[in-house]
């Protein structure tokens, strides 16, 4: 892919796929479908990998469907056939009010995408704020949802890092960042080994940080009123795989014990050389880890 459509891209509003190109192997690539539907008059755009049966993937904050590509095509590769839509509001699903940004009417609009896609019972899996997205759907959705995976620590369990916090602290929101300095530590608290994105790449997609603040931060307020969600009663009932990152600097790895403490039969898994984005960064064992959870649920 060349520069002037990684710029057309980010201009659009997504940064993910540029991140994909520069730490997933080339042997990832895979074909896939792009479709859209309508769901409560906004559009929802999803990439669909494979035949088999289905796996929805669900991205985490200010992020979109291509981080899962590389996961999506070894899905594929072991014949299932895996969903990995931008949430509503993000990405190039548009036409969604604020109060849509709340995760509970995330997964309701995402259910509905699903009762289009997938007339079968299938498996949810999600990324840090993507992972409480797949808690919610898995709890409000039983009959449809089969198992519950969070590739990555998921949003709700624990605090933000020691390094997010003392950002914050000091006036800078690495999620939201104002320059390309800002925009460097949000790599280095999301990946173990930062991608090496060019200059106007990153220029590119501050550029639409800054022209878009108010709704970024928007975005931001309501999902923090989600940030103990997990830690609010108990979420067993189905079977749950947890893979986190024993260097993720965004939520650390000793949130595995308060999640193990509300999923008591969860299967976890703490990756070594994995940050926050090991689906992206670890995507080979990831797989690995994955699939077998899905033979033996």
């Amino acid at each position: 892919m060349n520069t002037s459509r990684l710029n057309r891209f980010l201009i659009r509003g997504a940064m993910a796929l540029c991140l994909l190109l520069a730490v997933t192997p080339a042997t990832a690539a895979c074909d896939f479908t792009q479709g859209h539907s309508a769901v409560e008059g906004g559009n929802l755009v999803y990439n669909r990998y494979g035949q088999g049966p289905a796996i929805l993937l669900l991205h985490g904050l200010f992020a979109d469907k291509e981080q899962w590509h590389g996961l999506a095509c070894a899905l594929a590769a072991a014949g299932y056939s895996a969903i990995a839509p931008d949430l509503p509001g993000y990405g190039q699903s548009t036409g969604f009010p604020l109060p849509d940004y709340r995760l509970e009417n995330q997964a309701r609009l995402l259910h509905q995408l699903m009762r289009q896609l997938s007339p079968s019972r299938y498996d949810v899996a999600g990324s840090s704020m993507g992972g409480a997205i797949a808690a919610i759907y898995s709890r409000s959705y039983r009959r449809e949802v089969r198992t519950l995976a969070f590739i990555g620590s998921p949003l709700g369990v624990i605090d933000w890092g020691p390094q997010v916090q003392a950002a914050i602290t000091h006036g800078t929101n690495p999620f939201i960042p104002f320059d390309v300095s800002e925009f460097d530590l949000e790599m280095r608290l999301l990946f173990v080994n930062p991608p090496d994105i060019p200059l106007p790449i990153k220029e590119a997609a501050v550029q639409r940080y800054v022209a878009e603040n108010r709704h970024y931060q928007q975005v931001w307020d309501i999902v923090n009123l989600y940030d103990t969600l997990l830690t609010r009663g108990r979420w067993g009932g189905k079977p749950t795989l947890a893979i986190w990152g024993l260097e993720d600097q965004i939520y650390s790895v000793k949130g595995v014990a308060m999640l193990k403490a509300r999923i008591p039969h969860s299967r976890v898994i703490k990756l070594a050389a994995a940050g926050h984005l090991l689906m992206m960064e670890n995507t080979k064992e990831v797989a690995r880890l994955y699939l077998r959870f899905l033979s033996q649920p």
